[in-house]
């Protein structure tokens, strides 16, 4: 996708994301938060700013595996899901991983809402 393509779908997700969840339009940090529960799979409740942080990292490797960086190795006996690094992410500038990660989300909802 192009970067204009990109935003324009980014921004439409948003709206979305808002209305769904009758919240302020998301931001990158919560979108990959809402991804991290969604691939939990426990459903919403209270996370610990620590369990917060790892609920990111879950969405950032879950995203990253559609491009080969990632694997699921599986869960622990809590339910958390598990990723290995599989190949070396490159140096992105921060526009760009800002880009990648926009289309990564855009692509992941179109998927989740699609099965």
């Amino acid at each position: 996708m192009k970067i204009a393509e990109v935003n324009e779908k980014w921004a439409q997700l948003r709206e979305t994301i808002a209305q769904q969840f009758d919240m302020e339009l998301p931001d990158l940090k919560v979108m990959l938060f809402l991804i991290g529960v969604q691939e939990l799979g426990q459903g919403p409740k209270k996370f610990s700013k620590r369990e917060k942080e790892e609920l990111m990292h879950i969405a950032t490797c879950r995203l990253f595996s559609a491009m080969g960086f990632y694997v699921l190795e599986g869960a622990d006996e809590e339910g958390w899901p598990h990723w290995k690094l599989i190949k070396p992410i490159p140096n992105y500038t921060l526009l760009e991983q800002e880009m990648i990660l926009k289309s990564l989300i855009i692509d992941y909802f179109q998927e989740v809402t699609l099965a």
